[in-house]
């Protein structure tokens, strides 16, 4: 009970810490300011995060993806290459695009943060380690041909970066293409150069 209601806690200081900086920057508010929009006092927010920036490295890290595509690679690949790609494109544009203030934050703030962007690449770095993974077992099981694995997994990881980028951004040249539009074509192009 007492643990709950601190992950309440927690979930309501970063996304009020979230709220607050996509708004105004990060050293546009306080650690005061975030405490009274969250509905606690300031030794609340310490005590749980212990400073501004452990606080946005947090929220960068329960609410990114790194979990959810470790369960997805573990549980629910079926080793058919356009459906997991499809299911893996659909589930990173998902969560990307339902975090994009949180990654618009990071990418704002990333070099002026003592080892910040380190922390925040594990995601990307554990996603390009699974896909390589995955492109291995697949050439192991002869549903794929021999190739670079990780440059493929970089490659796949990276048009789904620029894609979701682009679309947080509003970028004109996404306008009137809807996300799964892109997500089947860009699969589509990756099956067929990998299927022997």
């Amino acid at each position: 009970m007492n643990r709950n209601k601190k992950m309440h806690t927690s979930e309501k200081i970063m996304m009020a810490a979230i709220d607050l900086m996509a708004e105004n920057g990060y050293n546009g508010v306080s650690t005061q300011e975030i405490a009274a929009k969250a509905g606690f006092s300031e030794k609340t927010l310490f005590r749980h995060f212990q400073s501004k920036q452990n606080l946005l490295e947090s929220a960068f890290n329960h609410y990114h993806y790194a979990e959810e595509m470790k369960d997805l690679f573990h549980k629910k690949i079926e080793w058919d290459l356009e459906k997991d790609l499809l299911m893996v494109c659909r589930s990173y544009h998902r969560i990307m695009y339902q975090n994009r203030k949180l990654i618009k934050i990071s990418t704002k703030v990333g070099d002026s943060l003592p080892g910040f962007r380190e922390r925040t690449h594990q995601h990307p770095q554990q996603l390009k380690e699974f896909l390589t993974g995955y492109f291995e077992e697949m050439y192991k099981k002869g549903k794929i041909i021999e190739t670079d694995f990780e440059s493929n997994a970089k490659a796949f990881l990276y048009m789904n970066f620029g894609a979701a980028m682009g679309r947080m951004n509003n970028d004109p040249i996404f306008a009137g293409t809807p996300i799964d539009s892109f997500i089947e074509a860009s699969v589509s192009i990756f099956t067929r150069a990998l299927r022997p």
